[in-house]
């Protein structure tokens, strides 16, 4: 195949991944629909009180886990202070044993919780209160009650699975001394709701864009079929969606979505997820030039580094994709230093940067599409919400907020920037102005702790 003829090729290859608009606005509601009829997804009130007090939190999302200790001073937005400490879990640990890792963090926070306290005067109720943020599959069945389903993101701890993860982490505070109770258990879009609601109280959802991704959103109480009959003090409940693992067959796939797919560790499922997150966007990137270069010499003699799996992380696609210098030198460093590919013309790697392009575009414009889908589902997108029963008639337009985390969304401009621009195009200009993303940092975690202060068992006083 000759370079004129790939060119070809791939034009129709842009133009399938990147412009399939009617696709975009289908799958607006599609998405919220289908994550809804998902089994066991967590769907609890949410009230976040005006709590006196002292709180911790234990945020388990990854390599790294954070330990969080809040102040509350007892009004509205008011978090007196707070402290963070972030600690990398040890290698061997990822694969060893449920007693070896919650021993570890049960050391960890432990030792936090110590050097937090020493110098202050002991407390008149001696049992601490903590959220603790589990973003891992489990099937939860109460606010303290989750059994983990699968590990992802590199954990393997066979005996874990099919187990409490409450249970275990609190057997491993007991065998530290440590007298502290977790609260509750929640995910880290939960997390970031409460947050971001404790913040301002026209947050109705919250969305993780980075690694993975995730959502979660406040609907009705009386909405919810599955809960119809159970009372909430607010009226309203959290709906965590898991829309990682949505599937329709409008998702505008392609045979490098289907390739990473069946050769990944969890093949047919995280559908969704495989096509937005920062885990996944580099690799797609890297089987379009391996494709390219199978079939033609536009990016020289094959490199053997193109045949290897996550060989290109995200990160690096942004860098190339937002390189704006006139020669492309970022593009090229990335290029050689990280796909063995050298000497290649500008013409070339402005291709590589179209691909760049229309994978993050078609990753932003589906994630909008999802944003979309909650927004209609609760009456938020300027149609009144019929997703949800009601009325056209009662259609206004009010401030919306949307709780946002993750490293792929705030570190990444160009994908930022087409999400907002896919917000607006599916909504309209007009309604579109009456909803804002806002960053939220460090909501999972800080928001689990807020989580405790509300569901805690202890009344503090300060």
């Amino acid at each position: 195949m000759d370079c004129n003829s790939v060119y070809v090729f791939y034009f129709f290859f842009f133009l399938m991944i990147s412009n399939w608009n009617c696709i975009y606005f289908q799958l607006c509601g599609y998405i919220c629909i289908a994550c809804l009829g998902c089994p066991g997804k967590l769907i609890f009130d949410v009230v976040v009180r005006s709590e006196i007090g002292t709180y911790y939190a234990l945020d388990l999302g990854g390599t790294n886990f954070r330990v969080l200790r809040i102040q509350l001073g007892g009004r509205r937005s008011s978090i007196l202070s707070q402290d963070v400490e972030r600690q990398p879990i040890p290698q061997h640990l990822m694969t060893s044993t449920s007693e070896d890792l919650f021993d570890f963090i049960a050391s960890t926070l432990k030792q936090f919780v110590e050097k937090e306290e020493s110098g202050s005067e002991p407390s008149p109720v001696r049992t601490r209160e903590l959220g603790f943020t589990f973003s891992f599959p489990v099937k939860q069945s109460s606010l303290r009650s989750g059994i983990l389903i699968k590990w992802t993101k590199g954990f393997a701890i066979e005996d874990m699975v099919g187990k409490e993860v409450v249970e275990l982490l609190e057997a491993a505070m007991i065998r530290s001394g440590l007298d502290m109770r977790a609260a509750l258990l929640v995910n880290d879009t939960v997390g970031t709701l409460a947050l971001g609601r404790y913040h301002d109280a026209d947050t109705v959802a919250a969305v993780i864009i980075g690694t993975g991704t995730n959502a979660c959103y406040l609907e009705r109480a009386d909405a919810v079929i599955k809960c119809q009959g159970l009372l909430t003090t607010s009226g309203y409940m959290v709906v965590n969606m898991e829309w990682g693992n949505f599937w329709s067959s409008h998702l505008p796939r392609t045979s490098y979505d289907i390739d990473l797919d069946s050769e990944s560790p969890n093949p047919n499922d995280q559908g969704f997820e495989k096509m937005i997150s920062g885990m996944y966007l580099g690799d797609i990137v890297r089987r379009v030039i391996l494709r390219i270069s199978l079939e033609s010499d536009i990016f020289g003699p094959v490199s053997s580094r193109l045949s290897i799996p996550f060989i290109l992380q995200t990160p690096l696609v942004a860098a190339m994709h937002e390189d704006d210098s006139p020669e492309l030198k970022e593009v090229a460093k990335i290029l050689k230093e990280n796909l063995g590919i050298s000497e290649v013309s500008l013409k070339v790697r402005k291709l590589a940067v179209r691909i760049c392009d229309v994978v993050t575009r078609r990753a932003a414009r589906l994630a909008a599409a999802g944003i979309v889908g909650i927004l209609k589902k609760i009456g938020r997108d300027g149609s009144g919400g019929t997703a949800g029963g009601r009325s056209k008639s009662d259609v206004k337009m009010r401030r919306t907020v949307v709780a946002i985390e993750g490293g792929l969304y705030t570190s990444y401009a160009m994908f930022r920037q087409y999400l907002h621009g896919a917000l607006s195009e599916i909504l309209g200009e007009d309604v579109a102005q009456h909803v804002v993303l806002q960053v939220t940092e460090d909501g999972s975690g800080i928001g689990g702790a807020l989580l405790a202060a509300s569901y805690s068992s202890i009344p503090q006083r300060g």
